[in-house]
């Protein structure tokens, strides 16, 4: 014989706690599922740095100028905003999959732009965090990862600048987790090329923003003094355990 359960309005509440579900006093059902799905789709802000780690700024002494690096600061800044105003207003796009198209649609073009923006923000945040320091040959992890990969920190300095003179805009040093080594791959834009499951661990800006004030268009002097300033222990700490 089946038993009735009469279920109230405290036996409701009850196990809607229970289960971890929020419920608002008053709110019918439906009213719930809709805040639920607002606050899913509340934007996650990137924090817009306001100034550059001081010892950035010690790359004055290999010509790497202070003007230049507040210069830079700016665009860095930028790409922080316009990955925040693009992921603000995918918040509240409709995504209806009949306005999307591949040639141009509000979705595609959000979506391709904002690879761009935010790619350039971590781009920089590694460049800006793993320079200023006293360069030289790698020290640390990264020197026996560096040495296993190309055989000698000689071998993949070379390797490095000549990547550098190759690309359009970025130079990433980047760990393969899945062949368990380093490699120097390049960027022709803040979204080209990536690779998946690497950990990126050294960025080189090779745009001339980087180095034209200071060596107007000799790249290759300008990733000379570069490597006289890196900062070893920064890449080591980005290294995967």
């Amino acid at each position: 014989m089946a038993s009735s359960h009469k279920v109230t309005r405290r036996s409701f509440l009850g196990a809607a706690t229970a289960a971890g579900i929020a419920v608002g006093a008053g709110l019918p059902l439906e009213a719930l599922a809709r805040t639920k799905e607002n606050t899913a789709m509340e934007p996650k802000l990137v924090t817009v740095p306001e100034s550059l780690p001081e010892k950035v700024f010690t790359t004055e002494r290999v010509g790497i100028s202070r003007k230049t690096h507040e210069e830079h600061l700016k665009l860095w800044q930028g790409y922080a905003r316009k990955t925040n105003e693009i992921r603000t207003k995918l918040a509240t796009l409709d995504t209806d999959p009949a306005k999307a198209n591949q040639i141009f649609s509000d979705v595609r073009a959000l979506k391709a732009d904002y690879s761009f923006a935010y790619e350039g923000l971590i781009n920089h945040n590694v460049y800006f965090d793993t320079i200023g320091g006293s360069g030289g040959p790698a020290t640390g992890p990264i020197a026996d990862r560096i040495g296993a990969a190309y055989g000698s920190f000689e071998n993949w300095a070379k390797d490095l600048k000549a990547t550098a003179i190759g690309a359009r805009g970025w130079v990433f040093l980047a760990y393969d987790h899945a062949e368990k080594r380093v490699f120097n791959y390049l960027g022709d834009a803040q979204n080209t090329f990536p690779i998946w499951d690497h950990t990126l661990v050294l960025a080189l800006d090779v745009y001339e923003h980087a180095y034209y004030l200071d060596f107007a268009t000799a790249r290759a002097k300008y990733v000379d003094a570069y490597m006289q300033v890196i900062d070893w222990n920064a890449v080591n700490a980005r290294l995967p355990k």
